[in-house]
């Protein structure tokens, strides 16, 4: 039992179980030392770095140039002496106003010079008989003379592909325009049916006033043709396209005229 004792007390133990006493030792030295030197840093930065202090300059001073000492009163004659305006000053003379012009003595140019007369030519009398007629303006007489051009009516032509339908009857109306410029010929494509009635018309082009344009277009549509299109369909069910041609004439109204009279085809 002895024996067994002995080995286990000489074999080393897996943990060291002394007194903590030198680690202990350790940490407090280190903790001196950290205040020691946080103290001295102190103490350096305070003593050899001081806080800065900021200088503000100096005020301002005036110096005021009185005659009440001999240098004053001498640098004041120096500079009126000096100063360039007075050398350049005209003085007036004792005694003289500001503004007064001077006396002069006013002499006229014909009291020295004489001037040169013309002599009158010698009077000579007309003694020849006047005449009766004496010369003037001429008097032009402007003759009247009558219009030869009558009233030029308003045509609405139809294209060639329409001849078979005959000639077209037109509604009895007239035409009023909206602005005193001249319109321009305008143009219509329609399409006509078997019936001889205009079932479309589209413009081609515009005669440059809107309210003329509207009254063709329906003037064409209101108008029939005498004879029916020659085809075996059903009635209505053909079209023919042709153009309708509307050539303004001198039966135009006026804004300030009444609506003129019929139309021709």
């Amino acid at each position: 039992m002895n024996r067994v004792g002995s080995e286990i007390a000489a074999e080393p133990l897996l943990f060291t179980w002394d007194s903590p006493q030198r680690q202990k030792t350790m940490l407090a030295v280190f903790l001196v030392l950290s205040l020691v030197a946080h103290a001295l840093c102190f103490y350096v930065f305070q003593i050899v770095y001081p806080t800065p202090v900021s200088v503000l300059p100096p005020p301002a001073r005036i110096t005021f140039i009185t005659p009440d000492s001999e240098e004053g009163r001498t640098l004041l004659r120096w500079i009126d002496a000096e100063d360039p305006a007075v050398a350049f000053t005209t003085n007036p003379a004792p005694g003289a106003r500001l503004g007064a012009l001077p006396k002069t003595e006013h002499v006229p140019f014909y009291s020295t010079v004489k001037p040169l007369l013309k002599e009158l030519p010698p009077l000579k009398p007309d003694l020849r008989i006047p005449s009766s007629r004496p010369p003037g303006a001429v008097h032009s007489v402007t003759r009247k003379t009558a219009s030869a051009r009558g009233i030029a009516r308003t045509y609405i032509f139809f294209s060639k592909e329409l001849d078979q339908f005959g000639a077209p009857t037109l509604p009895q109306s007239g035409f009023a325009a909206s602005n005193e410029e001249t319109p321009e010929t305008l143009r219509f494509r329609v399409a006509v049916n078997d019936l001889g009635e205009i079932r479309y018309c589209f413009p081609i082009n515009s005669s440059g006033d809107p309210a003329l344009d509207e009254q063709a277009r329906l003037q064409l549509v209101r108008s029939r043709f005498s004879q029916n299109g020659q085809s075996g369909n059903k009635p209505g069910s053909d079209l023919v396209w042709g153009i309708a041609t509307i050539q303004w004439g001198s039966d135009v109204a006026r804004p300030q005229q009444a609506p003129a009279a019929s139309v021709t085809p």
